[in-house]
C-alpha cells in the first residue's frame, strides 16, 4: 500500500501491529510509544521528512484516549497535575513545531537532536535506579499499592470492592498535593509548569507530545510514584498532540517545498493499534512492579538515543 504524504510503501497490517506491541509496554509508564514509533518510521519505513512528527501526533490522538479512560476508571488520574502539564506544555508545542520545520528539516540533524535529548533522560533515569534508593515513604507506598492489588485480585471472584482512588489534598497557586494509598506527595506548581514548557518545545520538535520526557522527570526529579503520573502524562500528551497536529496543518501552506502536514491514513493505522495496546497496558500496569516499569522506560529511551547517534555517525 502506498502512503502519498509519507512517500512510502508498507503493508497496511504492519503499522497497527507495531503500534500495539510498543504501546502495551510504554503506556505502563505514562508514555504513548510515539517516541519509539518515530525511529521505526524513519529507519524501517524510510519516512524521514518533517511530516513524520505530525503523523506521530495523529497516532497519539487516536491511541491515547483508551489508556486515559482506564486510568480514570481506576481512580489514578491526578487532575491538578494533569492541568498543570497541559497549560505548561501547550505554548512549547507551537514553538517546537516551528523549530522542527524551520531549523531541523534534515533527518540527520534531527537525529542528533533526538539522541541528545533522549540520552540525557535515559542516563538520568539509570542513575536514579542504580544510585540512591527511593525514600521509605515512596517505597512503602509502592509496596502498599502492590499489596492492595494482590488483595483485590483475591477478592475479585467474591465481588471485591475497587481500589481506592487517588485523593487530591492541595491545589493552589504554589503547590499540588495528593495522597497515594496512605502516603502524601507534594510538588511545586510552577516547577511542573516550567518543566512542561520546556518539554513542550522538545515534544513539538520530536512529535511525541512530551510524555516520553515528562514521565521520567516526574519519577526521577520530583519523586512521584509511577502509578500516579502515567495518567497525567498521557492526558497531557493527548491534548498537546491535538494542538500540535492543528498547528502543523495550519503552517503547511507556508512551506510549499516541505512535507509538513501529517499523513492522516498512516497515523490512523498506527493509532488504532496503539489504542488497543494502551488500554491493555493501562489495565496491566498495576500488576507490574514500579521498579520494573522504570527500568523498562530507561532501557527503551537509551536504546532509541543510541540508535539515533549511530545513524548520525554512520
Amino acid at each position: 500500500m502506498f502512503f502519498e504524504t509519507a512517500g512510502i510503501h508498507v503493508q497496511p497490517w504492519i503499522p497497527p501491529l507495531v503500534a500495539l506491541v510498543i504501546s502495551f509496554f510504554t503506556s505502563m509508564g505514562g508514555v504513548s510509544g510515539a517516541f519509539l514509533l518515530l525511529p521505526f518510521q524513519m529507519s524501517f519505513l524510510g519516512y524521514t521528512n518533517p511530516s513524520v512528527s505530525s503523523t506521530n501526533q495523529v497516532f497519539n490522538i487516536v491511541a491515547i484516549p483508551s489508556g486515559v479512560l482506564r486510568y480514570i476508571r481506576e481512580g489514578r488520574m491526578v487532575w491538578p497535575l494533569t492541568w498543570a502539564v497541559i497549560l505548561g506544555t501547550l505554548p512549547g508545542v507551537f514553538i517546537g513545531a516551528l523549530v522542527r520545520v524551520a531549523w531541523l528539516p534534515d533527518a540527520k540533524n534531527f537525529k542528533v537532536f533526538a539522541a541528545l535529548v533522549l540520552g540525557y533522560i535515559g542516563v538520568r533515569m539509570v542513575r536514579d535506579l542504580t544510585g540512591k534508593k527511593a525514600g521509605p515513604d515512596k517505597a512503602s507506598a509502592e509496596r502498599r499499592f502492590q499489596e492492595l492489588v494482590r488483595s483485590h485480585r483475591e477478592r475479585a471472584g467474591a465481588g471485591g470492592e475497587p481500589l481506592p482512588a487517588v485523593r487530591v489534598t492541595e491545589f493552589s497557586a504554589r503547590r499540588i498535593g495528593y495522597e497515594f494509598y496512605g502516603e502524601n506527595h507534594s510538588v511545586p506548581l510552577w516547577g511542573i509548569m516550567s518543566l512542561s514548557f520546556v518539554v513542550g518545545i522538545v515534544g513539538g520538535i520530536y512529535g511525541i507530545g512530551g510524555g516520553a520526557i515528562i514521565a521520567p522527570f516526574f519519577v526521577s526529579v520530583f519523586g512521584l510514584p509511577v502509578y500516579t503520573v502515567a495518567g497525567a502524562a498521557l492526558m497531557g500528551t493527548f491534548v498537546t498532540s491535538v494542538a500540535g497536529v492543528i498547528f502543523y496543518q495550519a503552517i503547511a501552506p507556508f512551506y510549499p517545498g516541505v512535507s509538513v502536514a501529517p499523513d492522516w491514513l498512516l497515523g490512523l493505522l498506527f493509532g488504532l493499534g496503539g489504542m488497543v495496546g494502551m488500554y491493555l497496558g493501562a489495565r496491566a500496569q498495576k500488576f507490574v512492579p514500579a521498579r520494573a516499569i522504570k527500568w523498562m522506560l530507561a532501557g527503551i529511551i537509551l536504546f532509541t538515543a543510541l540508535k539515533y547517534a549511530a545513524a548520525f555517525l554512520g
